[in-house]
Order: structure tokens, then C-alpha cells, then sequence
């Protein structure tokens, strides 16, 4: 194997241990099919340096932030593209290429003044590979949030990439993890979910913690979606006050959402309407047979005639049999 050869290897392996925290090392790209099959589609020739417009980004997304690259730009520009993006040839349009995973490192090139080239490697992959390579590499990186792989498989799901089994299996978790993530997903919706921002350090039970207050107290997505948001115009307000803005704000967005849904001493909860009184009811008999039923709730009495023709009498004579009757409940009451 020539030395070039040897070099972009060596750079797409690198790709897969991207995001490793502390030392601790992610799944390295040998021991992984998806992106091994990736490596081995890789153009044999070269590096290319390409014009960031020639590439399009039409992938699932699969983090609610990735405009979030000022800190990479500003790292390409001091130290250069270290790790080339991947990307395919476009199947219908020639000279034009589709992105198979490195958005933010392409995003961050196409935000910057200074550095016009982005470095990619191009691969011969069809719509499917391409889909798996990207996913593998994301749980490569194991930088994504819970709610933003709820969110992705859930996309994953509804845009026909596989069945809940299929995508259990290529993001390598269990089938009833996902089909959880997808209930979480759903409850907590994509609007929600955005305002409130990645959340890195919220785990999975206090975001079902969230979608089943959601659920029981009926609450107005749209309205805890204003609520994030304005816990993120008041960080940004913060900054530029010269004031200390909240470490991770979208924890913070998460926290007042939580808290709006949660009751609290100084905000208790709603007292629970009584449940209504079961209505009584009472069989009125003639000579021995059911002629009628009496039903007494909670807004007054109701009586049912069976015979439509009493009924009609009753009905003529209501005022005078209406008096009579209560003549005698005042005499008996006066007795």
C-alpha cells in the first residue's frame, strides 16, 4: 500500500474517533462495516479540494444545532482542515457531490473569510450506505444527546430507512430503546425539542419524565416552546450585558420547561374537580308494572313516562298536578 494510501486511511479512521473525551476511546472504523465499507468506496487517487457550494448536505438531520461552528471555523482558519469531510458523487448532476457525514466541518469552511477549499474524500456509495456511514459515524463520536438520536431515529422510522428492528440494529441499541425514544420523541415534538437545544447531560428519564407531563396535564407545546426560547434570548441578552449566561443553556431551557410543567410550593398545583355524582335512578311502577323512571342528578329531577299518551297528559296538566303536589309536601312538611 503506497504512503498516500496509507495517509487517507489513517485520516478516516481518525474520522471515526472524533469526539473521544479524556482519553477514552471510541469504536475505531476497522472493527465497524459501515464505515469500513465507506473507506473502502473512497476514490483511490486523492484527496480532493473542493468548493464548499459543490456540495450538498440532503441527509437526515441529526442534531438540533449544527449551526453551532464559530469555535471550529475559527480552529480550520488558525490550524487548517486536519480531517477531510466524505462526500459522493452526485447520481444526477455532474460535478456536484453529496455529503456523506463532516457537516459541521463543511459548515464552518463555508461561514469562513479565510479558508475557500474544503478537504474531502469522495466515495462511491449509494443513498442507503451513505445513510448507514452516517450513522455510524455519529454513534462513532457518541456526542449526540438522547433527545437528538430519539429525534434522528425517529426521522430514520418516517422517512423509510428501515422498521423500528432495522434501525435498532444500525444504531446499534436495543429494539425497545427505540421504539422508547420514539414515544419520547413524539410526545415531546420537533418544535419542543429544537427551542429546548441538545441538553448534552439530560438522559433519557427525565426527558419521559417530561413527555409524560406533556401527556397528563395536556400542556401547549407551542406555549413551552416560547418558554425555551426565552430562556435563550435572555442568555444571549446576558452576553452581551457583560453578564455570566447559564454553562449549557439548553439545559437551563429544559429546566424551566420542566419546572413549568412540574408544580411547586410557590406554584401549586390545580386543585382536582370532584368527580360528578353518579345520577339515581328510581323504577316508577302502575298496578304492578314499570310505567316510568325518575332520575335525580346533581342539576335537578328528570322523570321518563314509558307511554307516550300519559306522557302528553302529564304534560297538560303539569301546572295544576305540579301544585298540587308540592300543597302536599308543604303540608307534610308543616306536619
Amino acid at each position: 500500500m503506497s504512503d498516500t494510501r496509507k495517509k487517507r486511511m489513517s485520516m478516516l479512521d481518525s474520522l471515526a474517533a472524533a469526539g473521544k473525551q479524556g482519553g477514552a476511546a471510541s469504536p475505531m472504523m476497522a472493527s465497524n462495516r459501515a464505515l469500513r465499507s465507506a473507506r473502502d468506496a473512497v476514490d483511490s487517487h486523492r484527496i480532493w479540494e473542493l468548493d464548499p457550494t459543490q456540495i450538498d448536505d440532503t441527509r437526515t438531520r441529526d442534531r438540533l444545532d449544527p449551526s453551532d461552528v464559530h469555535d471550529l471555523r475559527d480552529a480550520i482558519e488558525a490550524n487548517g482542515q486536519t480531517v477531510p469531510i466524505l462526500v459522493r458523487r452526485h447520481p444526477e448532476q455532474e460535478g456536484r457531490y453529496l455529503l456523506v457525514y463532516g457537516g459541521r466541518r463543511l459548515e464552518a469552511i463555508r461561514t469562513s473569510d479565510k479558508v475557500t477549499k474544503v478537504r474531502a474524500l469522495v466515495a462511491t456509495l449509494d443513498e442507503r450506505d451513505a445513510m448507514t456511514a452516517q450513522i455510524s459515524e455519529n454513534m462513532a463520536r457518541r456526542d449526540l444527546s438522547f433527545i437528538e438520536k430519539a429525534l434522528f431515529a425517529k426521522e430514520l422510522v418516517e422517512t423509510g430507512f428501515g422498521n423500528q428492528s432495522q434501525v435498532a440494529e444500525v444504531l446499534t441499541v436495543s429494539k425497545s430503546a427505540i421504539s422508547m425514544a420514539l414515544s419520547v420523541a413524539e410526545l415531546i415534538g420537533l418544535d419542543l425539542a429544537t427551542a429546548i437545544g441538545a441538553a448534552h447531560g439530560i438522559g433519557r428519564p427525565r426527558w419521559e419524565a417530561m413527555a409524560r407531563a406533556i401527556e397528563e396535564n395536556g400542556a401547549d407545546r407551542d406555549e413551552l416552546a416560547r418558554l425555551a426560547d426565552d430562556v435563550h434570548t435572555r442568555a444571549q441578552v446576558a452576553v452581551v450585558n457583560g453578564e455570566t449566561p447559564p454553562e449549557d443553556v439548553s439545559v437551563a431551557a429544559f429546566d424551566a420547561v420542566m419546572g413549568h410543567l412540574a408544580p411547586s410550593p410557590a406554584r401549586p398545583a390545580a386543585p382536582k374537580a370532584k368527580p360528578a355524582e353518579k345520577p339515581r335512578r328510581q323504577a316508577l311502577v302502575v298496578a304492578g308494572r314499570k310505567a316510568g323512571t325518575l332520575k335525580r342528578t346533581a342539576k335537578g329531577l328528570n322523570m321518563e313516562l314509558d307511554d307516550p299518551r300519559f306522557a302528553d297528559w302529564i304534560e297538560s296538566e303539569a301546572q295544576v298536578v305540579f301544585e298540587e303536589l308540592h300543597a302536599r309536601w308543604k303540608s307534610r312538611a308543616e306536619d
